[in-house]
This record gives structure tokens, C-alpha cells and sequence, in this order.
């Protein structure tokens, strides 16, 4: 039960020492090859030019891409030595979520920085509203702010969703390692509480089948759930959250917001999402 190997999507201009850091604590704790992955199309102005011009500042563009490659990768390799099984690099003159998504069949777990509140440039960066759409696989994602793998204590977010059922699944190797795991389940407004209750006990038994001790947590009153379940990770001092990314439509979220967006975006705790 591991993460035989994961995938770190690099931003070409964004910081990416947390990713790094995460990752390659992740590869040592998992004895995991690591493929880095970067991606970038050149964005011309919009006042694009015509003919000699037009092609002498496409160049340009291209080749400050390709130097900025180079440099990740120089980056990539120095920051998992000593960590990971093994190491690859690739890279493409590509939309980064299209490329992300498309290579992320050779890794078990993808890990990308959070986008927080930042407005994303699509040319440059894939962040992880659009790839937990695409990837079919696990997303790690890592926000700007932390500064190592916290594994002393997680969160399960958990909604009887498929949505969560796969998350809880895929973060298993993860899990594994955590000293303290919660399962906390947020009854809605017009849900039960005892039903909660018993879906997150079967959680708890489920997690223990597979050698992980667990507890459950249910509040008592029903509520916003994005308040409730910041509230638990804090007092359980949660380093990663788990949780099922978009059970209502992705439309619908970004208008109105939702505990996906919410965990995408906070900036504390790193946040494991599975579609």
C-alpha cells in the first residue's frame, strides 16, 4: 500500500519550494520514484504583430520558456536527491493542464500547488480545479504557505458520496503513515445526525480493516459545513485533509462556493481530492 509513484506538476512562474519540499518528503516516506512535469505556451500580447515581427517575438517567447525548463528541472532534481527511488523529467511547450492531465497516467498520486485566490494563468500554470477534473487520478495539493509533510494528524471530510468513497481509497498509503486520523461527517441541514453518525463509524471500521486506527467526529448541531470542518481540523491539528473534490456541479460551486473550492484555495493544510 503506497504511492509506487507520484507526479509533481511545476509552475513556470510561481514558487514551487513547497511543492518540492512536500514531494520529496513524500518520496522518502514512500520509497516512491517521482516524475517532475512542467508545461507552457508562449501568451502573445494583444496587440499581437504581423509577419518578421510577430515571429522574432514568438521566438523569444519560446526560448524564455525552454531557459525557464532547463532551470526547473536543475531545481527538480537538486530537491529530490537522496529522497526519491527515482526521478524523471518531463516537459512540453503545451497548455499545462492538458499535458498534466494526459501524462498523469504514469503516476499514482499527481501533487500541485493550490491556487488559492490567485487568478490562474492557463498558459502557465495547471492548477487543481482543472485537474482533478481531468486526471483520474488523486490529487496532493500543496499550498504556498506550508513548509513540510504534516502527517501527525488528518482529516477525512466525509459526505456518503462516491466522490468521497474514492478519496478515502485513494489516500490509503497516505493514511497509513498519519499518527491520528478523523473521520468527520456534517449533517445537513434536512439530514440525520444518527445516519452520519453510523456512515462515519462505517468509515472508522473500514479504515481499521486496512491497519488504520481512526475516530469519528460528528457535531452535534448541523451547520455551515466549511465552518465546521475548518473548526475540527484545527482542533485536531490536521496537517492534510481528505475529501471528495466537487459533488455538486462545478459551475455551481464557483458561483456559490463549496468545500472543494474552500480547500482548494485555504492555504494551512495541505488537501488530498479525488473526483
Amino acid at each position: 500500500m503506497t504511492y509506487a509513484t507520484a507526479m509533481v506538476s511545476l509552475a513556470v512562474d510561481q514558487p514551487n519550494e513547497a511543492l518540492l519540499e512536500v514531494t520529496g518528503q513524500l518520496a522518502a516516506q514512500c520509497s516512491s520514484k517521482v516524475i517532475g512535469i512542467a508545461a507552457a505556451m508562449f501568451s502573445p500580447p494583444m496587440y499581437f504583430l504581423e509577419g518578421a515581427a510577430s515571429q522574432e517575438l514568438l521566438d523569444q517567447g519560446e526560448a524564455a520558456i525552454a531557459k525557464r525548463m532547463a532551470e526547473l528541472e536543475s531545481r527538480f532534481r537538486a530537491a529530490m536527491h537522496g529522497r526519491a527511488k527515482d526521478v524523471e523529467w518531463r516537459h512540453a511547450m503545451d497548455l499545462p493542464a492538458r499535458y498534466v492531465a494526459r501524462e498523469a497516467r504514469a503516476a499514482d498520486l499527481v501533487i500541485v500547488a493550490g491556487d488559492a485566490d490567485k487568478v490562474l494563468d492557463p498558459f502557465s500554470m495547471a492548477g487543481p480545479s482543472d485537474l482533478v477534473l481531468q486526471t483520474g487520478r488523486p490529487l496532493l495539493v500543496v499550498p504556498p504557505s506550508v513548509k513540510w509533510l504534516d502527517l501527525r494528524s488528518a482529516l477525512v471530510a466525509w459526505k456518503d458520496c462516491a466522490e468521497a468513497r474514492r478519496a478515502v481509497a485513494d489516500a490509503l498509503p497516505l493514511l497509513a503513515k498519519v499518527k491520528e486520523v478523523t473521520v468527520a461527517g456534517i449533517a445537513e441541514d434536512d439530514g440525520s445526525q444518527e445516519a452520519v453518525r453510523r456512515q462515519t463509524a462505517d468509515v472508522v471500521g473500514w479504515l481499521s480493516r486496512h491497519g488504520i486506527a481512526a475516530r469519528s467526529q460528528v457535531p452535534e448541531r448541523s451547520g455551515n459545513a466549511i465552518a465546521q470542518l475548518d473548526r475540527i481540523a484545527a482542533d485536531t491539528g490536521a496537517g492534510v485533509v481528505v475529501a471528495g473534490a466537487y459533488g455538486r456541479s462545478r459551475f455551481r460551486e464557483w458561483v456559490l462556493g463549496g468545500v472543494t473550492q474552500h480547500l482548494v484555495g485555504q492555504s494551512s493544510r495541505c488537501v488530498l481530492l479525488s473526483r
